[in-house]
Formats: C-alpha cells, sequence, structure tokens
C-alpha cells in the first residue's frame, strides 16, 4: 500500500475503531494490534491542498504557499479568540462563515488530567486529543466567542493535553459533572459579560451525560520514545495500540496527523 497519510479516521465504538488512510485507500488498524507494521517514508510530500511537491510541510501537510493563504492554516485556528472574520480580513470569508461562525461546543475532559477544550467536532475532536472521558457544557454561537469562554476557564485548568503522559497510560476517572459545578461559578462574571456584548443566548449551559472512550491499545508504553519520518524515513514495529492520533509500537511512537502529506509505503 502506498500513498500520502493523512489524520487517522476513528468512529466511536467499545473499543474506537481506527482507519489509517494512505492515499486513496484506508487500513483497518485494530486488526493489526499484535502484528509486526512497516511504514517507509519515500522522501516524497506533496500538498493536501493543491497536491504540489513540497520539500517541508507546514501547518499539517500544507506547502508554504498554501499555509499563507488558507483560512484553515491562519493563526486563530489556534487561538479561536483572535477571530477576526467580522472585521472582514478573514482570508476565506466563506469559508470562515461555515466553519467558524457556526456553533462550537465547550468541553472538559480527561485526558493528561482535566483540560478545557472547544469544538466543532464532537466526538472527534476527544478522540484525536486521547481523551478517556468527555463532558460538553457549553454551546456557544460562535469560534471566537468559545475560545472566549475556554480562556475563561483555563485560568483554573490547563488548556493543553500533556502528551506524554496521555500515552502512558489512562488516567484515574474524573467526575466532570462535579468539575464543572466547581468551575462555572468561577466564571459567571465573564459569562455574564459575554452575554451583555453578543446576547443573552449566545452561551447556552448544557445538561448533558459524560462521554467514556475506550482506546485500543494492549499495552502502553513505560517511557516515550518519539519516532520521526524526518529522522528516520522508517518506521517500523510491533503495534500495540493506537490513542488519539498515536500509533503506538514496542519501539516508540509516531503521531500521523503530524506527518499528514507525506508519501509512505506500509506493509503488514
Amino acid at each position: 500500500m502506498k500513498g500520502t497519510l493523512s489524520k487517522l479516521k476513528s468512529s466511536l465504538v467499545k473499543p474506537i475503531e481506527y482507519q489509517l488512510p494512505v492515499g486513496e485507500q484506508l487500513l483497518d488498524l485494530n486488526p493489526l494490534i499484535g502484528q509486526k507494521l512497516t511504514l517507509i517514508h519515500t522522501g516524497n510530500i506533496y500538498c493536501s491542498n493543491c497536491n504540489k511537491k513540497t520539500k517541508k510541510s507546514y501547518s499539517q501537510g500544507h506547502c508554504f504557499v498554501c499555509m499563507r493563504k488558507l483560512a484553515s492554516c491562519d493563526m486563530c485556528m489556534m487561538k479561536p479568540e483572535t477571530c477576526h472574520h467580522e472585521q472582514g480580513t478573514c482570508r476565506e470569508p466563506q469559508w470562515g462563515t461555515k466553519n467558524c461562525m457556526i456553533p462550537h461546543t465547550v468541553y472538559l475532559a480527561n485526558t493528561s488530567g482535566l483540560k478545557v477544550g472547544i469544538t466543532r467536532q464532537v466526538p472527534i475532536r476527544w478522540i484525536d486529543q486521547g481523551a478517556t472521558q468527555a463532558l460538553p457544557i457549553f454551546t456557544v454561537q460562535t469560534r471566537q466567542q468559545s475560545g472566549l469562554v475556554e480562556i475563561a476557564l483555563a485560568e483554573f485548568i490547563n488548556d493543553k493535553t500533556n502528551w506524554r503522559n496521555m500515552l502512558k497510560g489512562n488516567n484515574k476517572e474524573i467526575d466532570l459533572k462535579v468539575a464543572a459545578a466547581e468551575l462555572i461559578p468561577q466564571i459567571q462574571s465573564k459569562l455574564d459579560e459575554l452575554a451583555e456584548i453578543y446576547g443573552a443566548t449566545a452561551i447556552e449551559k448544557l445538561d448533558e451525560d459524560i462521554v467514556e472512550l475506550t482506546f485500543p491499545v494492549s499495552e502502553f508504553p513505560t517511557k516515550i520514545n518519539s519516532l520521526n519520518f524526518d529522522k528516520n524515513p522508517e518506521v517500523s514495529g510491533i503495534l500495540k495500540g493506537i490513542k488519539g492520533q498515536y500509533l503506538i509500537f514496542d519501539n516508540g511512537v509516531i503521531n500521523i496527523r503530524k506527518f499528514s502529506s507525506y508519501e509512505v509505503e506500509v506493509s503488514v
């Protein structure tokens, strides 16, 4: 099997089912746990947008030109509170209207510990982060507004995942509803402020059940060895599991999303 990589596809079942996209083909990964899997980078990288060959991948699979022009590669994707669509300066206004000026979910999750995050892709975002538990707590009208709520909560809990700790095993269960009940009153003044600016219906508090996620891992690593196509074109070993966007081998781990657009040859 040969083609360019893109982020792992997943389905929320127990355990989560994963597929590795290799060009136009999809390789079912769950049945391969316990077997030897080899990925060899051919040296070629093709932009995921324009398909031109590029020496280096930017913003997870783009050439430099596309990285500079696409709204999906703008800094506001990493810092949603800086969204500038309403100012008329979005790189791609129609894309921004479709992807950013729509409801987003603010959630709590248990990844490498308690964290806050935002997404318009439930439950894909939780799977990609390696969360074993997740709880939606707000629906917010736009990406920017959800980012402002996230910032408020990030004063009290993490907004990032420690990927090394996430890969070493599953955390103890957290009562996310109790955590939400403790956190929300601490940002109530900020929520009131945002309601005055954007309207009373801009932020809707949710009352949903905690979502449990189970990942297909037979053995977690005790020491994290990060595998990298830029340093060694061949990644090969016994597949021990998949969590987040990582393949866990007996000799290290690799973040597939990081190497989007890298052309590889895959063999089992």
